[in-house]
């Protein structure tokens, strides 16, 4: 396949390799770490085309409009309506329900500099939509990236973070200082206010504000 053969030049001009198994599974989300350079973005899209994997990401509507929108919506871009009910949670979680097979990649991070804590939009999403998270990475240390373990989410923040935490521990992005805290602000408020009610309806609001 031309997209393998391309994918794999580029990793070996650039003297990467990779490492894990194409998921088995036909719908999950698909998160990248450490995300700290431009670079993370063809290297990420070399590995997609290695494993064949038909990677889809998120636009905000108006980037789909004529006459470049065709054009994005090939490369895998999906319009996201924000002020739409529901949210981008709930957009999401329905294409899911309408797809057979969807990979959805989120930049868990949201931003190429240092974070405090990523962005639980890929949580909610794949928690609505019953789908595991696939942790893909990029090690610049080792100079090696794939794919890592599927993880069922089990709506425990802390126990599931730790689990991605445990798998990132130690990988080095193209930007060493930016890589960002792996922790969502849920943890916090479930820290905060565990045995108060409002926790439920504060997770909620976090949700529904991605």
């Amino acid at each position: 396949m031309l997209k393998q053969w391309i994918g794999k030049a580029f990793l070996r001009v650039a003297g990467w390799k990779t490492d894990g198994e194409r998921p088995a599974q036909d719908r999950y989300v698909i998160i990248a770490a450490p995300h700290t350079s431009n670079w993370d973005m063809p290297f990420m899209l070399a590995m997609a085309f290695v494993y064949d994997i038909p990677v889809r990401w998120m636009g905000k509507h108006t980037l789909f409009k004529a006459p470049f929108g065709p054009f994005f919506k090939r490369l895998g871009g999906i319009p996201i309506v924000r002020h739409r009910p529901g949210g981008v949670v709930g957009q999401m979680v329905e294409h899911f329900e309408n797809n057979d097979s969807l990979v959805l990649m989120v930049p868990a991070e949201g931003t190429r500099s240092h974070v405090d804590y990523w962005k639980s939009g890929f949580y909610h999403i794949a928690r609505g939509a019953n789908v595991p998270v696939v942790l893909s990475y990029l090690d610049v240390g080792k100079k090696v990236g794939g794919i890592g373990p599927a993880v069922e989410l089990t709506g425990d923040f802390r126990a599931d973070m730790d689990k991605i935490r445990g798998f990132y521990a130690g990988m080095q992005g193209f930007c060493p200082e930016n890589v960002g805290v792996i922790r969502l602000r849920e943890e916090d408020v479930v820290e905060v206010v565990e045995h108060d009610g409002a926790v439920a309806e504060e997770i909620d609001r976090l949700a529904g504000n991605l």
